[in-house]
């Protein structure tokens, strides 16, 4: 075997284990991390989230966009085809069970996503 072929595997070797365990583990205890350290801010603030989808424009013209509209372009910017697609296939996959995980995993995840846009 040749020194790139070697090469490859044990990248590849390395890779898995990262992503398979590591990672997941790391995304878990910094989301519950964030989520205690915000004190559930993805929950809490939950119904003013939905008021100010409600809201109309501040500046009435052509230029200023409303709160609906400026969510559609943040979700749009961070959600691919990629994440769909995978989405689908984890429900046809994974049945009732993937759901539960997916919304508990988006609850935690969501405080990561608050965190990481205040300090940006």
């Amino acid at each position: 075997m040749d020194f790139n072929a070697t090469l490859i595997a044990v990248t590849g070797e390395v890779d898995g284990f990262l992503y398979t365990y590591i990672l997941l583990l790391l995304l878990v205890i910094v989301g519950v991390h964030f989520t205690v350290r915000t004190k559930a801010v993805q929950l809490r603030y939950l119904k003013d989230m939905f008021s100010q989808l409600t809201e109309k424009k501040h500046v009435q013209g052509e230029r200023s966009i409303s709160s609906f509209q400026a969510l559609m372009v943040s979700t749009a910017s961070r959600v691919g085809t990629g994440n769909i697609a995978g989405v689908a296939t984890a429900i046809a996959t994974g049945g009732p069970g993937a759901v539960f995980w997916m919304g508990l995993m988006a609850i935690v995840g969501a405080a990561s996503a608050f965190v990481e846009s205040t300090l940006a």
